[in-house]
């Protein structure tokens, strides 16, 4: 094991931000550097918002990064957030997020110890794993349930899938039996024990939203994820009031901070909570409020919708939440050099996530890897006809990324 240093011994001397393009976002790392010799990485990916993100990581590089104890995170975490005045907002909290996990990493390997054992040490010996991205194909009942056939062979027990297409507010009757027709041929093709979780992407009204899930109901979601818009949760407490007799709605990936959760579990009804810990606040942050989601006994699904860091920062801190459900996982149908860019990060064996063993997030960055890919210009659109593809620009199909490798 490393010998420590006294308390502020180390700085940070240096910050380092990299971007890497692929089919329909950017990733977005970043990079300590300490007086000590020792780096930790991060993640601050953000769809459709990469360039208010890195200008905002330039911004706070001198004024609050540069120069502090990269294990006084709650004091970074304070300066970055109260002392900016306007607090809060997507694109600063996935900065922010992303800093803390790289001062985290540097912590775990200044120590030789991964993260989960200095946030408590764990509380399972696994986490199941659910599989989403994975049905980019035609949207038909056929070829998504031909999809699954590849899914569960890597040995997912679980998929997501939003069956909708660009549906809003309202869906026609054909458009509805079709969505509906997915999941049926998805509980077909997967048997009876396959966690099915639908997504809504926050769509519907609540009406429309009602009326899927009571057609939904036979088919046995594990839950129904962002059913109406996130933007009120009046109405998310009036969709919930008619879906959670049928099936669990989950929700929480557009929610940041302690306090962002403590108004979603208050004001609004929700059964699973779905915050993402690159863009929450981070792993401290994320664990604060799935302490506050325990306290109204409310499991915690942790969102991961970006790349291979985001994974390794979700099993790290979920290793140790006491009301974590289960884990959202892209990886394997992510394009191969996405997952090759970062070196190290947990995979899924047999559908579920083991804790990981290496000093700190146990992750490293390719650099070269990085540098052959550079930013794109992407648009993900969710009322684009053909969004689930994911591998569109402009508005223009392009070729789909392939099925990942099995899980080993």
């Amino acid at each position: 094991m490393s010998t420590v240093k006294s308390a502020g011994g180390m700085k940070i001397k240096d910050m380092k931000v990299y971007a890497m393009g692929s089919a329909w976002r950017t990733l977005i790392f970043v990079r300590l550097e300490t007086t000590d010799g020792i780096h930790g990485t991060g993640e601050c990916s953000l769809t459709n918002r990469e360039g208010g993100v890195l200008g905002y990581l330039d911004g706070v590089k001198k004024k609050h990064v540069l120069g502090s104890d990269p294990f006084d995170i709650e004091d970074l975490w304070l300066r970055m957030y109260r002392n900016e005045f306007w607090r809060g907002g997507v694109i600063a909290m996935t900065a922010l997020s992303g800093i803390e996990l790289a001062c985290w990493d540097i912590v775990g390997k200044a120590t030789g110890r991964p993260v989960w054992q200095l946030l408590g040490g764990k509380c399972r010996d696994r986490i199941k794993a659910y599989a989403n991205a994975w049905y980019t194909v035609e949207r038909t009942p056929k070829s998504i349930a031909r999809r699954l056939k590849d899914v569960t062979a890597m040995g997912y027990q679980g998929v997501k899938v939003d069956p909708f297409g660009p549906g809003d507010y309202e869906l026609s009757r054909k458009e509805q039996s079709l969505s509906v027709g997915i999941i049926e041929a998805i509980r077909g093709a997967g048997g009876p024990d396959l966690d099915i979780f639908v997504e809504g992407h926050g769509r519907f009204s609540v009406a429309t939203a009602a009326a899927v899930a009571r057609e939904l109901a036979p088919f046995r979601p594990g839950w129904f994820e962002e059913p109406v818009p996130p933007d009120n949760y009046d109405v998310l407490a009036r969709a919930g009031a008619a879906i959670t007799p049928l099936m669990p709605v989950a929700a929480g990936e557009r929610v940041y901070t302690r306090w962002g959760a403590r108004d979603l579990l208050e004001h609004g009804k929700v059964d699973i909570a779905q915050f993402d810990v690159i863009h929450c606040g981070g792993i401290l942050e994320l664990k604060k409020m799935a302490a506050i989601a325990d306290s109204h006994y409310v499991p915690v699904a942790p969102h991961n919708s970006q790349g291979p860091i985001c994974t390794a920062a979700s099993v790290h801190a979920g290793f140790t939440i006491q009301n974590l459900k289960v884990q959202e996982c892209f990886d394997d149908f992510a394009e191969p050099h996405v997952r090759d860019a970062v070196i190290g990060f947990p995979r899924v064996t047999d559908g579920h996530f083991l804790p990981p063993r290496q000093p700190g997030l146990g992750v490293e960055l390719n650099l070269d890897v990085i540098k052959a890919h550079p930013v794109k210009e992407v648009f993900f659109n969710l009322w684009d006809p053909e969004w689930h593809r994911r591998g569109f620009t402009g508005g223009g199909a392009t070729a789909t990324p392939k099925v990942g490798r099995k899980a080993r």
